[in-house]
């Protein structure tokens, strides 16, 4: 391994989620590399006073002012609170790189203040570009920063190109969840336990869900956009049900680069906390051509999943199209986790939002902002108005 000259100063946003706790394995294993200067959590306190233990931040932020308040009492550090105490991180002049890896719309302004302070971004957060691609990549540009992509598919096609030239297609591969081989009738009946019960990747519930209706791809197909500035017309979706193909490349005279490795978020996430280098780190599995035997490859169903075309849609479409996409997908994933809507009507009402949404061709932050609550509140009285 490469000599270190200096410490890279980084804040976790979401220490305690899937993403955040997976990036503390990997800096565990780089201790030379990279110094934990601040870490936030939603209400997990228990594992993040774990986390302070062993990584002794300077700084943290939680949700509520009481927590904040203990962890600053027992472990004499700085401590903030609600999403004005992400901003706060966000300011903190000595980090150099922050991990977004959040879940929802709480991660939308610390990124943007993060970029504006010309901090580089590993993101982890679908939302920001989801939201508000446009605004978020124009600042990117404007300040000079790198944002690196920590979503396997994303950090896959990122590897992939490289610099090339030529490039005709971006090929996002999906694993098509646990409902593949179902039909359309028995999903009608789909229960929570197997709708969470993903063949190939551990996440968070609601990402989960969004990977069972094929939501999350449609996302991922936003962000692609956004990241690597693409045509949605040039950006394809195949289901790879092994998972081992992350993403590929197809370029103009015939090639195709794929990324492939076993299923582990700890590789792509490494490789954005380190790029543009590739150090020996967090011991993952080799992957095995033979043990691998096959790789299969299908078209995507859309009447099965109809979300992922319904995604795809909002993005061509553009302006608040996606900010309504996202905020009525994820009220309604919120409402199935709570037993009160069938797997199926995850699709059926943030469509019957969608279709009665008016559309800001260019909206402003605090425009995004406003239209995602509004959208919020018209879903909510939908479902609970539906009986």
């Amino acid at each position: 391994m490469a000599e270190f000259k200096q410490k890279k100063n980084i804040a976790i946003l979401g220490s305690t989620g899937s993403i955040g706790t997976q990036a503390l394995e990997v800096i565990s294993k780089l201790p030379e590399r990279f110094e934990v200067y601040a870490l936030s959590a939603g209400n997990n306190i228990k594992l993040l006073s774990e986390q302070i233990e062993k990584f002794s931040p300077k700084y943290v932020c939680v949700q509520n002012k009481e927590d904040a308040k203990f962890l600053s009492d027992k472990y004499n550090i700085k401590a903030f609170y609600g999403t004005e105490g992400l901003i706060k991180i966000a300011n903190i002049e000595e980090i150099e790189l922050i991990l977004v890896a959040v879940s929802g719309k709480i991660g939308l302004r610390p990124t943007i203040e993060a970029i504006k302070n010309k901090k580089d971004i590993a993101l982890a957060n679908k939302e920001t570009l989801v939201m508000a691609g446009d605004i978020v990549m124009k600042l990117v540009k404007e300040n000079n920063v790198k944002l690196l992509p920590v979503d396997s598919e994303h950090s896959a096609i990122f590897q992939c190109l490289s610099g090339s030239k030529g490039v005709k297609h971006l090929i996002i591969t999906a694993s098509g969840g646990p409902y593949r081989n179902k039909t359309i009738d028995e999903m009608k009946n789909a229960d929570l336990k197997s709708t969470l019960n993903h063949p190939r990747w551990k996440m968070g519930k609601k990402i989960t869900v969004d990977s069972a209706t094929l939501m999350n791809k449609g996302l991922e197909v936003i962000e692609a956009h956004h990241l690597f500035n693409f045509n949605y017309d040039d950006i394809k979706v195949i289901i790879h049900p092994q998972s081992y193909i992350h993403s590929a490349v197809e370029f103009t005279d015939g090639s195709i680069i794929a990324q492939i490795g076993i299923p582990s978020m700890h590789i792509p996430i490494q490789y954005a906390l380190c790029h543009p280098e590739r150090v020996e780190g967090i011991e993952t599995e080799s992957f095995d051509f033979i043990k691998a035997k096959q790789f299969e490859f299908y078209e995507p169903d859309y009447e099965k999943f109809p979300s992922l075309k319904l995604a795809i849609d909002a993005g061509k479409i553009g302006g608040s199209a996606t900010v309504c996409l996202n905020a009525a997908n994820e009220e309604a994933v919120y409402a199935y986790l709570d037993n009160k809507i069938s797997f199926l009507d995850i699709y059926k009402y943030t469509k019957m939002v969608f279709d009665d949404y008016n559309i800001i061709p260019n909206p402003t932050l605090d425009q995004i902002f406003d239209e995602d609550e509004k959208v919020r509140i018209k879903l909510q009285e939908l479902i609970k108005n539906k009986d």
